[in-house]
């Protein structure tokens, strides 16, 4: 008898795991609200120097205020980061003898002295309220910090993942879960409250460390309790809830114009979520797993209880579990590091070439995603199609990596991806519709990369060392999404250097993947010499077994990404 058996007896797929999933997915709903927030909270808004503070008493317009104080750039408008040393109350002259709608003459005040905002800047409000940008003024000289932010926010999300990925192990999956809600809200309010920008970051670690905890812990307790015939499915719904999660903020963010009440809006619902996830089981395998067959015999009955098998629950007993257990045991036998990963050739081939693909795709993923304004679209709308697109992309990579094969679809996505940003150079900033249509593409290839890799990166790894392949390249992912941001900011030198290194990224990582093995219709290699086989040519066909032993691993990849 395996574990599997155990959760047959008590009801597998019964009325606790369908009430269990659904709690559980509710707050992946939310994941992306905080993983994109900063599309919304810190958008730049158009801006430009504040006037002089002896025009504050004047019976001037505000635009003749902005005529004599602030010179126009070389597309006519107003300069950001530059205003007129004293007023030019000529201009007004001018301005008086120019028709209607016609451009005033300003030939005479090229060679007039500029200055910085010494008095600071004045920020429209068409799209936000306001923002972080216009709150701290991280704008001209301070422009770098807003990328800043959301590096900040990733570096917690690659630490939130070694140490509640540790803890989790450790402590158990419920209790890390408790523990990542109530700092996801606390860190989220806290942000939604701050006084200055560094107390903003400091918070939005937090939320970046609680997001990795909370994903990780959540599909660890959704695949611990239901069976493997479902466990696929189950993780596909689950990351819908996430792409769900994208359309959701558009609506939060459309509605909520005021930075910090978005914060407070996204964040508050992890209370609510804190409050009901008491009600949650910890995972009955971790607690055979840890010697507390007391309580995993407890949590069983209770599920059988609550699936309407209370007699099969009651013939539960400790000897019965540890039988149960003894397979799960044997299959953890062994210690494995990472260096595993790179001392036989194949092996380190099969890691140097993921690595690659993870790092490249989470990177373009980010760098296209976090940057919406560029698009010259309304922001709401690119966030709404950005969103969508994750539905049929993920749909075309399953059919295509089925049929045509896990490597041919990996490269395709990426190189496409690759190209498409490429190509976006080319494209007139005028052709909105064009620039936006290849930008949709590109993220959508990205998309499919993602949900690619995942399977992939399971079938290559050995069972021996698979989560340590797995948190290897995750790692690498999240690097990635850290590095993403500081490219963007070459562009205020340069503006065709981040597309150019955000498209080549993915089409490098897409020949690189070509050194990959194909694994459709292979069986899963358990041992490191398996892998080493199969990069020698000797392969086998999947038994209908194994094939069953895939669909409980690809559950598992899945919440790496988290």
């Amino acid at each position: 008898m395996a574990f599997g058996d155990l959760l047959e007896q008590v009801g597998s797929t019964g009325r606790f795991q369908v009430l269990h999933v659904t709690l559980l997915c509710i707050p992946v709903l939310m994941m992306a609200s905080h993983n994109l927030l900063q599309n919304f909270v810190a958008a730049v808004p158009s801006h430009y120097c504040s006037a002089h503070t002896n025009l504050s008493q004047s019976q001037l317009s505000p635009e003749e205020t902005l005529l004599i104080t602030v010179p126009l750039d070389k597309s006519g408008r107003p300069q950001r980061c530059q205003r007129y040393v004293v007023p030019q109350w000529h201009l007004l002259a001018k301005n008086g003898t120019s028709g209607p709608g016609e451009p005033v003459d300003t030939t005479d005040v090229l060679d007039v002295d500029l200055q910085g905002c010494t008095d600071g800047w004045s920020y429209a409000t068409t799209e936000m309220s306001s923002t972080i940008v216009s709150e701290w003024h991280l704008v001209c000289d301070l422009r770098s910090l807003k990328q800043m932010g959301q590096t900040v926010y990733m570096g917690g999300v690659l630490v939130g993942a070694l140490v509640f990925g540790g803890l989790s192990d450790r402590y158990g999956r419920r209790i890390l879960l408790l523990i990542s809600n109530l700092l996801m809200a606390v860190s989220g309010t806290c942000a939604a409250f701050s006084t200055s920008f560094p107390l903003y970051c400091l918070f939005r670690f937090g939320c970046g460390m609680a997001l990795s905890g909370q994903g990780l812990n959540t599909f660890s307790l959704i695949v611990e309790w239901i069976p493997t015939r479902v466990r696929t499915v189950v993780g596909t719904i689950t990351g819908y809830c996430y792409t769900v999660g994208q359309l959701i903020l558009a609506v939060i963010a459309y509605f909520i114009r005021d930075w910090r009440w978005l914060t407070l809006a996204v964040s508050l619902p992890f209370y609510v979520f804190f409050l009901f996830s008491w009600w949650f089981h910890e995972s009955s395998r971790w607690l055979a797993l840890n010697n507390k067959s007391d309580q995993a015999i407890k949590n069983l009955k209770s599920v059988a209880k609550f699936n309407g098998r209370r007699e099969e629950g009651e013939k539960i007993d400790i000897k019965m579990l540890q039988e149960s257990m003894k397979k799960e045991m044997s299959c953890t036998q062994g210690t494995y590091s990472v260096l595993d990963l790179f001392r036989k050739p194949t092996m380190r081939t099969i890691t140097v070439c993921l690595s690659a693909v993870w790092l490249s795709t989470s990177f373009a993923y980010y760098g296209l995603s976090m940057d919406l304004q560029k698009f010259g679209v309304d922001i709401y709308l690119i966030q709404v199609i950005f969103g969508a697109v994750d539905i049929p992309a993920k749909v075309v990579i399953t059919v295509s990596m089925s049929f045509i094969g896990r490597r041919p679809s990996q490269c395709g996505a990426l190189i496409v991806a690759g190209i498409t940003i490429l190509i976006n150079l080319l494209v007139p900033y005028d052709k909105q519709t064009i620039r936006t249509c290849l930008a949709v593409v590109g993220k959508g290839c990205l998309a499919a990369s993602f949900n690619c890799c995942y399977l992939y990166s399971g079938e290559l790894y050995p069972t021996i060392i698979r989560q340590n392949g797995m948190g290897w390249v995750s790692m690498m992912a999240r690097v990635g999404a850290m590095v993403a941001p500081m490219v963007l900011l070459i562009g205020d030198y340069i503006p065709w250097l981040p597309g150019l290194i955000f498209g080549a990224a993915p089409i490098l990582s897409g020949v690189a993947a070509i050194f990959l093995p194909e694994t459709l219709g292979s069986p899963l290699p358990d041992t490191i010499q398996d892998v080493e086989d199969r990069g020698s040519g000797r392969t086998s066909k999947m038994s209908p077994k194994e094939t069953i032993i895939l669909q409980d691993t690809q559950a598992n990849f899945i919440k790496q990404a988290a």
